[in-house]
Protein backbone atom coordinates (compact mmCIF):
# COMPACT_ATOMS: atom_id res chain seq x y z
CA UNK A 1 0.00 0.00 0.00
CA UNK A 2 2.81 2.12 0.81
CA UNK A 3 4.25 1.66 -2.75
CA UNK A 4 0.77 2.88 -4.30
CA UNK A 5 0.42 6.20 -1.94
CA UNK A 6 3.95 6.91 -3.33
CA UNK A 7 2.97 6.03 -6.90
CA UNK A 8 0.25 8.24 -6.92
CA UNK A 9 2.31 11.26 -4.75
CA UNK A 10 5.06 11.55 -7.62
CA UNK A 11 1.92 11.19 -10.21
CA UNK A 12 0.50 14.29 -8.39
CA UNK A 13 4.15 15.77 -8.55
CA UNK A 14 4.66 15.50 -12.30
CA UNK A 15 1.55 16.76 -13.36
CA UNK A 16 -0.89 14.04 -13.63
CA UNK A 17 -2.27 13.69 -10.03
CA UNK A 18 -5.82 14.94 -11.65
CA UNK A 19 -6.23 11.89 -13.38
CA UNK A 20 -9.70 10.22 -12.67
CA UNK A 21 -8.65 6.76 -11.51
CA UNK A 22 -12.16 4.76 -12.26
CA UNK A 23 -12.57 1.82 -9.05
CA UNK A 24 -10.83 -1.16 -11.47
CA UNK A 25 -11.91 -1.19 -15.12
CA UNK A 26 -13.39 -4.21 -16.47
CA UNK A 27 -10.54 -5.45 -18.55
CA UNK A 28 -11.48 -7.07 -21.52
CA UNK A 29 -9.28 -10.16 -23.12
CA UNK A 30 -7.82 -8.66 -25.95
CA UNK A 31 -8.38 -5.51 -25.58
CA UNK A 32 -8.55 -2.15 -23.27
CA UNK A 33 -12.07 -1.25 -21.52
CA UNK A 34 -12.96 2.03 -22.20
CA UNK A 35 -11.78 3.09 -18.50
CA UNK A 36 -7.83 2.13 -19.22
CA UNK A 37 -8.34 4.16 -22.41
CA UNK A 38 -9.37 7.30 -21.23
CA UNK A 39 -6.14 6.69 -18.67
CA UNK A 40 -4.07 6.08 -21.41
CA UNK A 41 -4.75 9.72 -23.34
CA UNK A 42 -4.73 11.18 -19.87
CA UNK A 43 -1.16 10.05 -19.70
CA UNK A 44 -0.12 10.90 -23.09
CA UNK A 45 -1.86 14.44 -22.69
CA UNK A 46 0.60 15.60 -20.18
CA UNK A 47 3.25 15.07 -22.56
CA UNK A 48 5.53 12.52 -19.95
CA UNK A 49 4.29 9.48 -21.80
CA UNK A 50 3.95 7.66 -24.64
CA UNK A 51 1.23 4.78 -24.63
CA UNK A 52 1.95 1.97 -26.98
CA UNK A 53 -1.54 -0.36 -27.88
CA UNK A 54 -2.00 -3.79 -28.46
CA UNK A 55 -2.02 -4.18 -32.11
CA UNK A 56 -5.24 -5.24 -32.70
CA UNK A 57 -6.35 -7.84 -35.22
CA UNK A 58 -8.48 -6.85 -38.85
CA UNK A 59 -11.49 -9.19 -38.93
CA UNK A 60 -11.81 -12.04 -40.97
CA UNK A 61 -14.52 -11.25 -43.40
CA UNK A 62 -16.73 -13.82 -45.43
CA UNK A 63 -17.99 -11.49 -48.34
CA UNK A 64 -15.46 -8.52 -48.82
CA UNK A 65 -16.55 -5.06 -49.75
CA UNK A 66 -17.15 -4.48 -53.31
CA UNK A 67 -14.34 -1.92 -55.14
CA UNK A 68 -11.66 -4.30 -53.81
CA UNK A 69 -11.05 -6.15 -56.92
CA UNK A 70 -7.34 -7.23 -56.31
CA UNK A 71 -6.24 -10.41 -53.99
CA UNK A 72 -2.89 -9.78 -51.68
CA UNK A 73 -1.27 -12.08 -49.61
CA UNK A 74 1.20 -10.78 -46.95
CA UNK A 75 3.64 -13.69 -45.51
CA UNK A 76 6.11 -14.52 -43.50
CA UNK A 77 8.06 -17.74 -42.77
CA UNK A 78 10.38 -18.74 -39.90
CA UNK A 79 13.42 -21.05 -40.39
CA UNK A 80 16.16 -23.21 -39.00
CA UNK A 81 18.53 -20.89 -40.80
CA UNK A 82 19.12 -17.91 -43.67
CA UNK A 83 20.29 -20.49 -46.32
CA UNK A 84 17.45 -21.48 -48.34
CA UNK A 85 19.70 -23.91 -49.93
CA UNK A 86 20.37 -26.06 -46.87
CA UNK A 87 17.66 -24.45 -44.21
CA UNK A 88 14.07 -24.98 -44.20
CA UNK A 89 10.58 -23.44 -42.88
CA UNK A 90 9.07 -24.48 -39.48
CA UNK A 91 6.29 -22.13 -39.58
CA UNK A 92 4.46 -19.92 -42.34
CA UNK A 93 1.91 -17.38 -42.05
CA UNK A 94 -0.70 -15.73 -44.51
CA UNK A 95 -3.38 -13.28 -44.44
CA UNK A 96 -5.74 -12.65 -47.49
CA UNK A 97 -6.79 -9.75 -48.09
CA UNK A 98 -8.42 -7.60 -50.88
CA UNK A 99 -7.28 -4.04 -52.55
CA UNK A 100 -7.83 -1.83 -55.02
CA UNK A 101 -6.06 -0.07 -58.26
CA UNK A 102 -5.35 2.95 -55.75
CA UNK A 103 -3.77 0.67 -53.35
CA UNK A 104 -6.29 1.12 -50.64
CA UNK A 105 -6.48 -2.20 -48.26
CA UNK A 106 -9.98 -3.73 -48.51
CA UNK A 107 -10.85 -6.40 -46.13
CA UNK A 108 -9.40 -9.42 -44.53
CA UNK A 109 -10.60 -12.73 -46.23
CA UNK A 110 -8.30 -15.49 -44.73
CA UNK A 111 -5.73 -16.79 -42.59
CA UNK A 112 -3.50 -20.07 -42.30
CA UNK A 113 -0.85 -20.57 -39.66
CA UNK A 114 1.24 -23.76 -39.88
CA UNK A 115 3.88 -25.45 -38.23
CA UNK A 116 6.18 -28.28 -39.57
CA UNK A 117 9.11 -30.57 -38.24
CA UNK A 118 12.30 -30.02 -39.86
CA UNK A 119 14.78 -32.96 -40.91
CA UNK A 120 17.21 -31.70 -37.62
CA UNK A 121 16.53 -29.94 -34.24
CA UNK A 122 16.07 -26.49 -34.03
CA UNK A 123 18.59 -24.60 -33.42
CA UNK A 124 18.94 -22.85 -29.88
CA UNK A 125 19.34 -19.56 -31.39
CA UNK A 126 16.40 -20.08 -33.94
CA UNK A 127 14.03 -21.44 -30.91
CA UNK A 128 15.52 -17.60 -28.38
CA UNK A 129 14.06 -15.71 -31.24
CA UNK A 130 10.82 -17.51 -32.48
CA UNK A 131 9.56 -19.37 -29.76
CA UNK A 132 9.39 -22.28 -31.66
CA UNK A 133 10.38 -25.49 -29.82
CA UNK A 134 11.31 -28.67 -31.15
CA UNK A 135 8.25 -30.15 -29.08
CA UNK A 136 6.10 -27.69 -30.84
CA UNK A 137 6.81 -28.98 -34.40
CA UNK A 138 7.14 -32.64 -33.45
CA UNK A 139 4.80 -34.36 -35.69
CA UNK A 140 3.39 -30.97 -37.51
CA UNK A 141 3.11 -30.53 -41.88
CA UNK A 142 2.02 -27.14 -43.30
CA UNK A 143 -1.03 -28.38 -44.98
CA UNK A 144 -0.43 -27.76 -48.41
CA UNK A 145 -3.92 -27.70 -49.47
CA UNK A 146 -4.90 -24.77 -47.46
CA UNK A 147 -2.21 -22.96 -48.03
CA UNK A 148 -2.74 -23.12 -51.82
CA UNK A 149 -6.04 -21.95 -51.65
CA UNK A 150 -4.70 -18.52 -50.29
CA UNK A 151 -1.96 -18.62 -52.60
CA UNK A 152 -3.14 -19.64 -55.94
CA UNK A 153 -6.10 -16.77 -56.14
CA UNK A 154 -3.42 -13.85 -55.33
CA UNK A 155 -2.48 -10.83 -57.15
CA UNK A 156 0.66 -9.96 -55.27
CA UNK A 157 2.58 -11.66 -52.24
CA UNK A 158 3.98 -9.05 -50.09
CA UNK A 159 6.38 -9.73 -47.73
CA UNK A 160 8.93 -7.71 -44.81
CA UNK A 161 12.11 -8.80 -46.86
CA UNK A 162 11.08 -11.11 -49.85
CA UNK A 163 14.90 -11.70 -50.54
CA UNK A 164 14.75 -14.29 -47.87
CA UNK A 165 10.88 -15.38 -47.98
CA UNK A 166 10.37 -16.01 -51.21
CA UNK A 167 13.82 -18.51 -51.93
CA UNK A 168 12.31 -19.97 -48.71
CA UNK A 169 8.87 -20.36 -49.91
CA UNK A 170 9.55 -21.47 -53.48
CA UNK A 171 12.19 -24.11 -52.58
CA UNK A 172 9.16 -25.36 -50.28
CA UNK A 173 6.52 -25.57 -53.06
CA UNK A 174 6.16 -24.07 -56.43
CA UNK A 175 2.74 -22.44 -55.55
CA UNK A 176 5.30 -19.46 -55.16
CA UNK A 177 7.18 -19.76 -58.13
CA UNK A 178 5.01 -17.43 -60.84
CA UNK A 179 3.62 -15.28 -58.30
CA UNK A 180 4.20 -11.35 -58.19
CA UNK A 181 6.60 -10.41 -55.33
CA UNK A 182 6.51 -6.95 -53.64
CA UNK A 183 9.34 -6.43 -50.38
CA UNK A 184 7.57 -3.63 -47.87
CA UNK A 185 11.54 -2.89 -46.75
CA UNK A 186 13.36 -2.38 -49.99
CA UNK A 187 10.30 -1.02 -51.54
CA UNK A 188 8.58 1.42 -49.34
CA UNK A 189 10.71 5.00 -48.47
CA UNK A 190 10.02 4.57 -44.57
CA UNK A 191 12.70 7.40 -43.77
CA UNK A 192 10.65 9.68 -46.18
CA UNK A 193 7.39 8.59 -43.77
CA UNK A 194 9.65 9.55 -40.79
CA UNK A 195 10.07 6.42 -39.36
CA UNK A 196 13.60 5.56 -37.54
CA UNK A 197 14.18 2.14 -39.41
CA UNK A 198 12.46 -0.62 -41.46
CA UNK A 199 12.22 -3.49 -39.21
CA UNK A 200 9.19 -4.41 -38.56
CA UNK A 201 9.41 -3.52 -34.38
CA UNK A 202 10.54 -0.31 -35.32
CA UNK A 203 7.43 0.55 -37.76
CA UNK A 204 4.85 -1.28 -35.06
CA UNK A 205 6.47 1.32 -32.14
CA UNK A 206 6.45 4.07 -34.19
CA UNK A 207 2.90 3.71 -35.13
CA UNK A 208 2.28 3.35 -31.53
CA UNK A 209 1.44 -0.14 -31.33
CA UNK A 210 3.40 -3.79 -29.69
CA UNK A 211 2.94 -7.14 -30.82
CA UNK A 212 3.74 -10.82 -30.15
CA UNK A 213 6.77 -10.63 -32.57
CA UNK A 214 8.43 -13.81 -34.32
CA UNK A 215 5.65 -15.43 -34.51
CA UNK A 216 4.52 -15.90 -38.29
CA UNK A 217 0.92 -14.86 -38.29
CA UNK A 218 1.33 -12.33 -35.89
CA UNK A 219 3.75 -10.70 -38.08
CA UNK A 220 1.66 -10.81 -40.94
CA UNK A 221 -1.46 -8.63 -39.29
CA UNK A 222 1.11 -6.19 -37.67
CA UNK A 223 2.48 -5.70 -41.04
CA UNK A 224 -0.95 -5.35 -42.80
CA UNK A 225 -1.71 -2.78 -40.06
CA UNK A 226 1.34 -0.60 -40.59
CA UNK A 227 0.68 -1.09 -44.70
CA UNK A 228 -2.79 0.49 -44.47
CA UNK A 229 -2.12 3.37 -41.84
CA UNK A 230 -1.26 6.98 -43.06
CA UNK A 231 0.92 9.47 -40.88
CA UNK A 232 -0.16 13.04 -40.16
CA UNK A 233 2.38 14.59 -42.61
CA UNK A 234 1.81 11.50 -45.40
CA UNK A 235 -1.30 10.92 -47.35
CA UNK A 236 -0.57 8.21 -48.96
CA UNK A 237 -0.55 5.12 -46.97
CA UNK A 238 2.45 2.55 -47.44
CA UNK A 239 0.82 -0.43 -49.26
CA UNK A 240 -0.46 2.06 -51.89
CA UNK A 241 3.35 3.30 -52.32
CA UNK A 242 4.29 -0.36 -52.75
CA UNK A 243 1.65 -1.38 -55.07
CA UNK A 244 3.19 1.43 -57.17
CA UNK A 245 6.47 0.20 -56.68
CA UNK A 246 5.61 -3.45 -57.57
CA UNK A 247 3.98 -1.91 -60.60
CA UNK A 248 7.37 -0.58 -62.55
CA UNK A 249 10.02 -2.26 -63.78
CA UNK A 250 13.67 -2.25 -62.60
CA UNK A 251 16.97 -3.30 -64.17
CA UNK A 252 20.16 -5.40 -62.71
CA UNK A 253 23.05 -4.52 -63.89
CA UNK A 254 26.23 -7.55 -64.10
CA UNK A 255 29.86 -5.40 -64.27
CA UNK A 256 30.98 -9.08 -65.58
CA UNK A 257 34.73 -8.97 -65.36
CA UNK A 258 34.60 -5.90 -64.07
CA UNK A 259 38.89 -4.84 -63.39
CA UNK A 260 39.43 -5.57 -59.90
CA UNK A 261 41.04 -2.44 -59.08
CA UNK A 262 37.88 -1.03 -59.42
CA UNK A 263 36.04 -3.11 -56.85
CA UNK A 264 36.41 -0.20 -53.93
CA UNK A 265 34.51 2.15 -56.62
CA UNK A 266 32.23 -0.52 -57.46
CA UNK A 267 31.23 -1.03 -54.12
CA UNK A 268 31.12 2.61 -53.13
CA UNK A 269 28.65 3.11 -55.81
CA UNK A 270 26.05 0.51 -54.25
CA UNK A 271 26.85 -2.68 -56.41
CA UNK A 272 27.32 -6.49 -54.52
CA UNK A 273 29.04 -9.42 -54.90
CA UNK A 274 27.99 -12.25 -56.49
CA UNK A 275 29.86 -15.30 -56.80
CA UNK A 276 27.77 -17.29 -59.37
CA UNK A 277 26.06 -20.01 -56.77
CA UNK A 278 23.41 -17.83 -57.04
CA UNK A 279 21.14 -17.31 -60.20
CA UNK A 280 23.19 -14.54 -60.29
CA UNK A 281 26.16 -14.75 -62.37
CA UNK A 282 29.75 -14.39 -61.07
CA UNK A 283 29.77 -10.18 -60.93
CA UNK A 284 29.00 -7.09 -59.50
CA UNK A 285 26.24 -6.06 -59.70
CA UNK A 286 23.47 -3.32 -58.96
CA UNK A 287 19.33 -3.10 -59.30
CA UNK A 288 17.92 0.54 -59.97
CA UNK A 289 15.05 1.44 -61.26
CA UNK A 290 14.45 1.38 -65.27
CA UNK A 291 14.96 5.12 -65.94
CA UNK A 292 18.50 4.85 -64.19
CA UNK A 293 20.09 2.53 -66.47
CA UNK A 294 21.73 4.68 -69.08
CA UNK A 295 23.18 6.85 -66.38
CA UNK A 296 24.46 3.62 -65.23
CA UNK A 297 25.99 2.17 -68.04
CA UNK A 298 27.88 5.78 -68.67
CA UNK A 299 29.46 5.03 -65.42
CA UNK A 300 30.51 1.75 -66.21
CA UNK A 301 31.87 2.66 -69.59
CA UNK A 302 33.68 5.58 -68.25
CA UNK A 303 35.00 4.89 -64.77
CA UNK A 304 35.60 1.21 -64.61
CA UNK A 305 35.85 -0.54 -68.05
CA UNK A 306 37.15 2.29 -69.87
CA UNK A 307 35.77 1.19 -72.56
CA UNK A 308 32.58 1.13 -74.49
CA UNK A 309 31.93 -2.41 -72.83
CA UNK A 310 28.91 -4.07 -73.02
CA UNK A 311 27.39 -4.93 -69.31
CA UNK A 312 24.64 -8.09 -69.13
CA UNK A 313 21.17 -6.23 -68.24
CA UNK A 314 18.29 -8.00 -66.99
CA UNK A 315 14.69 -6.47 -66.78
CA UNK A 316 13.04 -7.37 -63.93
CA UNK A 317 9.16 -7.20 -62.57
CA UNK A 318 7.68 -8.26 -59.79
CA UNK A 319 7.76 -11.99 -61.32
CA UNK A 320 11.13 -11.82 -61.15
CA UNK A 321 12.51 -9.81 -57.96
CA UNK A 322 13.49 -11.37 -55.17
CA UNK A 323 14.43 -14.61 -56.18
CA UNK A 324 17.26 -17.07 -55.82
CA UNK A 325 18.59 -20.22 -57.53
Amino acid sequence: MTTQLDFFSAAEASGIGNLEMDAGPKIERGGASSGSEALARQLEATGNYRILRRLPRRPVVEHARPGFSRKGIILDTETTGLDHRRDEIIEIGAIAFTFNDAGEIGDVTGVYGGLQQPSVPIPADITRLTGITDDMVAGQMIDITCLRSLIEPADLVVAHNAGFDRPFCEAFSPMFTHKAWACSVFEIDWAARGFEGSKLGYLIGQSGYFHDGHRAVDDCFALLEVLGQTRADVSVAPFAELHEASQRSRVRIHAENAPFEMKDHLKARGYRWADGSDALPKSWWIELPEEGLDDELHFLRTEIYRWDADPLVRHLTAFDRFRRA
